[in-house]
């Protein structure tokens, strides 16, 4: 033991001796880890975040929407020219899923109606749909404020809405909505709830549904179906679009993960059959979007960890030259070493602890830049793109896993670069060495 204690002693004293030298050859291998533990943090945040954008469609959801398909219908409508399109499910189609998944814990269907939602002097396009109380649980919806649509709403068409957090910011900046009134059209409505923000807004979850849910608003299914009927108009500049839909958006909620694959397929088929070609109809399977994101994101994290695993080979290849260079300066030294009697084994073991020194230095000084960059990065990297008004995202998630990795490949790396250096110091000829000037 004490010879290998006096061995790392010598090592660490001829690196004392030469610090910048030092501190520079280490400088490969603290880049190298850093750049590893960086590159595999925003892989493994923009992971996270696509996952959780997708997981809160519901990984158990199978959800079916109605789509304006090319070739609308055009009609005249008295002095104004205007097109209204018929497209979409039905509700025939509901009841033969609702037939066809008698196993699904839950099918909750939207109808959209309105053309505008106003409160006083402020207004805002639609995005009002009659729905359910089950459609709280199935879209993982959760409330801010209030409550959310009851059984009783619904069997009593109840005039009442719950509105998502950007409508309330917008339609009530300095008062409570809840008890007030809001207009869908010329229909009052009484706000009940405030849904709390939903995380898919504006994210890779937002493109899938269509829309910002942060911007609903729900009233009861048959509220909607009694007061407003299946046409939507919208008007602008002289001209009206009209969409006539029975039936917006259908969630199924299956069992488990289990049955969702084998529930997607059941219901392409039955689509496929009822609405050829799926030209006024799309289908959302988020489990498979998860799972497609989750070997996505493995990917990038391989490719962007061999780059940075390139920095270490750099890395390794600095420690190497570094020590040659040295071994040529030491040679009357190791000349005198092998004339008292240490063996080669003592030379290769003294320059190997000085290059797996340096290595680890250099490892553990990455590891403190490498996270400390990466937090940085998380929190200041979307401050700096809010600023910017770029729509770009920047996430990061240090992972425990990078960090070992990082340290244990930069070791090894520095002592297998340092073998041959210090097999060389060792094959030195000791009468030619204490020759050398």
């Amino acid at each position: 033991m004490s010879y290998f204690l006096e061995t790392f002693r010598l090592g660490l004293r001829n690196l004392r001796l030469h610090m910048l030298r030092s501190f520079l050859t280490a400088l490969g291998i603290i880049l190298g880890v850093a750049a590893v533990i960086i590159m595999v943090s925003i892989g493994e945040g923009s992971k996270q975040e696509a996952l959780l954008q997708l997981e809160q469609l519901g990984a158990r959801n199978l959800i079916i929407r109605s789509e304006r398909p090319a070739d609308s219908i055009t009609q005249q409508g008295g002095q104004q020219t205007g097109m209204i399109s018929r497209y979409g499910l039905t509700r025939d189609d509901l009841n033969v899923l609702r037939e066809n998944f008698p196993h699904a814990e839950s099918i909750v269907a939207l109808k959209e109606v309105g053309g505008q939602v106003l409160r006083a002097d402020r207004m805002r396009t639609s995005q009002a749909f009659g729905s359910t109380p089950e459609l709280l649980g199935a879209a993982g919806l959760r409330m801010a404020r209030g409550r959310f649509l009851t059984q009783r709403d619904v069997d009593e068409g109840a005039m009442v809405a719950v509105i998502g957090k950007e409508v309330a910011r917008a339609l009530f900046p300095y008062e409570d909505p809840i008890g007030l009134t809001i207009n869908i059209d010329d229909k009052a409505f009484t706000v009940v709830g405030v849904l709390a923000p939903v995380g898919l807004a504006g994210g890779a979850g937002a493109k899938l549904v269509g829309r910002d849910m942060n911007h609903d608003v729900h009233i009861p299914v048959t509220t909607a179906n009694d007061v407003f009927g299946d046409l939507v108009l919208r008007r602008s500049a002289g001209s009206f679009t009209g969409n006539e839909v029975q039936v917006s958006e259908v969630y199924i909620v299956s069992p488990s993960r289990e049955t969702v694959l084998t529930d997607a397929a059941r219901l392409h088929r039955l689509m496929a059959v009822r609405h050829p070609d799926l030209t006024d109809v799309s289908i959302i399977v988020p489990y498979e979007l998860l799972e497609q994101a989750k070997r996505t994101a493995l990917t990038w994290q391989v490719v962007l960890g061999m780059v940075a695993g390139i920095s270490l080979l750099v890395g390794g290849i600095g420690i190497m030259n570094i020590m040659l260079a040295t071994v040529q300066e030491r040679t009357r030294e190791i000349g005198i070493r092998r004339a008292v009697g240490a063996k080669r084994f003592d030379i290769v073991s003294q320059f190997v602890v000085e290059t797996g020194v340096l290595s680890g230095i250099g490892g553990v000084i990455g590891v403190i830049l490498g996270v400390g960059a990466s937090v940085l990065l998380g929190v200041a990297g979307p401050l700096v793109l809010n600023l910017l008004k770029s729509d770009a995202q920047l996430h990061t998630q240090v992972t425990g896993w990078s960090i070992a990795v990082a340290f244990v490949v930069a070791t090894i790396t520095g002592l297998v670069f340092g073998i041959y250096p210090a097999r060389q110091a060792a094959k030195q000829d000791p009468i030619v060495a204490l020759r050398h000037d």
